[in-house]
């Protein structure tokens, strides 16, 4: 049971391939982040090894609520305001071709379903008012929900994100890495790298989000661990919520599966003992959940599967990707804070491409100098 619903699902083992000699790029980390850098630099001929401590997927890309959401931590209207209008434009398209490549990678483990941003209250729908006005003004898809249904009657308003996708995260990175394989990437499992002494590739890519085990002191400095429970419930009678949701800033999250399991986590808010890298349940915030579940069907069906997994959070939400400074020949992808389904995804291909020589302008918007100062 306590274990994540999305790793259980029995996984054929990956086809192997193994390189021989050094090879020229390693990347720490075998989430979607390194599986998507790991494809985008074995497409162009690189000779590229992934590490992975634990199972591809076995960190939080396996152990997330399964949405897949454009943008970033910070709701549309809110981008513009920081980072200026064409930036966030910028942002919020690159994520938006970040899930018409997932959906060509992906297969049955992606569902564009749209996801439901919802308002607890009344500031949090002048909130969803906001964004919904910044998005329709610069031509996002995204559409306004007044009349919502019975089981959500409790909540104030909603705006619908069009593109937005449920997906099955372990079962879809697992295929990404294939994928990688495919294209000539050695990827390692059981792989735990200790110190980047014991790489010998001249290109390195840190690509372990929240998971960083010290590898680096000024990226630890930085990025936060984040604890995030999830659970998971038997099958239920009927489809309540076809599509992912998710209120109060995304401190509640739900969806159901295509069996109908209820898919719930998040309840963290106001509860400094989840800013942690140890991947455990409280029983706290499990309590909190089963709340949760009961102000959404009514009562508490049997629970099926609980779990943690820990992502990166960044001091102003966005990613760092791109070289380390002061540090020749590493890379970083990572610090998603909540959103690395999509991000991470489309961060590790933006790495490999500048890796080869081609530098993306939307790296600029994730460039680790911003935060990271040279080491002395």
């Amino acid at each position: 049971m306590a274990d994540s619903y999305w790793l259980a699902e029995p996984a054929a083992p990956l086809r192997s391939r193994r390189l021989h000699g050094v090879p020229e790029v390693e990347i720490v980390g075998g989430g979607v982040t390194g599986c998507s850098c790991a494809l985008a630099l074995a497409q162009t001929g690189v000779r590229v090894r992934l590490h992975e401590a634990r199972t591809i997927a076995g960190g939080a890309s396996g152990r997330n609520g399964g949405f897949a959401l454009r943008g970033g931590a910070m709701p549309y209207d809110e981008a513009r305001t920081t980072l200026g209008p064409d930036r966030a434009k910028a942002l919020w398209t690159l994520t938006e071709r970040g899930l018409q490549s997932i959906r060509a990678l992906a297969g049955d483990t992606f569902r564009q379903t749209g996801s439901l941003r919802l308002a607890a209250d009344a500031s949090e729908r002048a909130e969803l008012e906001s964004e919904f006005q910044a998005l329709d003004q610069d031509d996002f898809a995204v559409e306004w929900l007044d009349d919502l249904a019975p089981q959500l009657e409790r909540f104030a308003g909603g705006i619908r994100h069009v593109p937005d996708a449920a997906i099955h995260p372990a079962r879809w990175v697992r295929r990404l890495a294939q994928h990688a394989v495919d294209a000539g990437a050695e990827l390692l499992e059981g792989s735990q790298v200790e110190s980047l002494t014991k790489l010998g590739a001249a290109t390195v890519v840190i690509a372990t989000d929240g998971y960083t085990n010290g590898l680096v002191p000024e990226l630890d400095a930085v990025i936060r661990p984040i604890r995030n429970q999830v659970v998971v419930t038997e099958p239920l009678a009927k489809l309540l919520f076809p599509l992912p949701h998710y209120a109060r800033h995304g401190s509640d999250y739900w969806q159901q599966t295509p069996d109908r399991r209820l898919v719930v986590g998040g309840r963290r808010d106001s509860d400094a003992t989840e800013n942690t890298g140890e991947e455990a349940l409280t029983p706290l915030i499990q309590k909190r959940l089963e709340a949760c579940i009961v102000e959404l069907v009514g009562r508490l069906p049997a629970i099926s599967h609980r779990w943690a997994g820990i992502f990166g959070s960044s001091p102003d939400g966005r990613p760092l990707a791109g070289p380390v400074p002061g540090r020749e020949g590493l890379w970083v992808a990572a610090g998603y804070s909540g959103h690395g389904n999509v991000l991470g995804f489309v961060c590790g291909q933006l790495v490999a491409t500048a890796i080869v020589g081609a530098a993306p302008s939307e790296l600029e918007l994730f460039d680790p100098a911003r935060i990271l100062a040279k080491p002395a």
